[in-house]
């Protein structure tokens, strides 16, 4: 802990040995080169101006401060990121120092959470204490690394919770960026997500994409969604043996009706048991086909999109033809909030696939979600002295674990 600081709330219990041996474990499984740093963040390229003008005064005044700088959020979340925030510490530091050698890690103290770790409002995520000059530059690469991952991480661990033990498919990567697929994945498998929707989104942690098919592909199939079907099931069959096939049935707005046809020509062409499920992604701005007497006669009742009844129609049409074992998986919409209303009422479902809402583009608190997560640094002490704004002192956390470098480097040069 630096020197001389102060307390604003109760300190819990040390963190565990486990912790620490958890933290150099993980990070010797992501080494630096997984992160593809953009070399020029050495530079100070991809920081606020300001850092950069920052080092350069204290270096024009033949200053050289080693300065503590504290991480915290302002809400509940999880963290995600923080070993990509190391690696970046290690590979990215200014150089030279004023002898003339480079900078390492070496010349730092880093205690930190793990990644996935549950926080509150202002709990310290992160000390990192070195010379000010070799880092000043990077507050705002980690910064945005740790608020990006976390807010990516929190949203999928509260669809997580929601859906109470059900899979979830993560499939946020259509919604933004194609440069954000890798780690924004990193992160959904941080708040609890099994599964992702492309390769790139499984890269840091070696999963593969899943999926089931898209209206494209039923689309190219004439709107015939019982053709398309058995169609992937033949390629899945033949080039990607053992995945468990999942078509998509509300292409024609008649879930019911497309999802009969699917199970019995799957039935016939390849026998009992080879459709695993199927997948309702029903428009919020149409009434599926089963559903429009009902719509027709209550008016006022919400019945577009995915909802409840639209899931049990489908349940009941396939249990009576013998098709029991087709799970139903629902897509579109889906929030927190919505799951939690579908889990409590029962609905038959056996997994959910959610993606733009996790990525901020969500109602907030409405949706059982947040819609940003933003990372604040402060200087909270300076040559082992307390030194902070007004209002910002160092707040201890019993739950840091202090990095060995030494122990990083003998776990990295193994893996090597």
């Amino acid at each position: 802990m630096p020197p001389t600081m102060t307390t604003s709330t109760p300190v819990a219990t040390p963190a565990p040995a486990e912790r620490a041996r958890a933290l150099h474990a993980e990070l010797a499984r992501y080494p630096a080169s997984t992160f593809t740093f953009d070399p020029r963040m050495a530079e100070g390229w991809l920081s606020d101006r300001y850092f950069q003008r920052t080092a350069a005064t204290l270096a024009h005044a033949g200053r050289s401060p080693r300065a503590t700088m504290q991480l915290f959020a302002k809400q509940h979340g999880i963290v995600a990121g923080v070993y990509e925030a190391i690696r970046l510490l290690q590979t990215q530091l200014a150089s030279p120092a004023p002898d003339g050698r480079r900078y390492t890690l070496r010349d730092f103290r880093i205690e930190t959470l793990l990644e996935g770790d549950a926080i509150a409002p202002w709990d310290t995520v992160m000390w990192i204490t070195g010379p000010y000059v070799a880092f000043a530059h990077l507050e705002t690469p980690y910064l945005g690394v740790l608020a990006r991952r976390s807010l990516v991480a929190t949203n999928v661990r509260r669809v997580i919770d929601a859906a109470a033990g059900k899979p979830v498919i993560y499939m946020g990567a259509r919604h933004d960026d194609w440069r954000v697929q890798t780690p924004d994945g990193f992160a959904a498998m941080v708040g609890g997500a099994g599964a992702v929707s492309s390769h790139a989104g499984g890269a840091w942690w070696g999963a593969k994409g899943v999926g089931t098919m898209p209206h494209a592909m039923i689309a190219c199939f004439g709107g015939d969604v019982a053709a398309a079907s058995v169609a992937f099931t033949r390629y899945v069959h033949a080039h990607e043996p053992g995945t468990q096939v999942v078509v998509l049935v509300d292409y024609n707005n008649d879930c019911v009706g497309d999802a009969l046809a699917a199970a019995r020509a799957m039935r016939d062409a390849f026998g009992p048991g080879a459709l695993s499920g199927v997948r309702l992604d029903t428009s919020e701005k149409l009434v599926d086909r089963s559903l429009e007497p009902l719509a027709a006669s209550e008016p006022q009742r919400k019945l577009s999109g995915v909802v409840p009844e639209l899931v049990v129609n489908v349940r009941a049409a396939l249990d009576a033809e013998g098709f029991g074992d087709v799970g139903i998986w629902v897509s579109g919409g889906f929030t927190p909030a919505k799951i939690r209303r579908f889990e409590e009422a029962g609905v038959p479902v056996a997994g959910y696939g959610v993606g733009s809402s996790l990525l901020g583009h969500n109602r907030g608190e409405e949706d059982g979600l947040i819609n940003g997560f933003d990372f604040t640094a402060d200087i909270v002490a300076v040559d082992g002295r307390a030194e902070s704004k007004v209002g910002r002192q160092a707040r201890p956390n019993a739950r840091l674990v202090t990095l060995d470098v030494e122990e990083l480097e003998r776990l990295d040069g193994a893996r090597a």
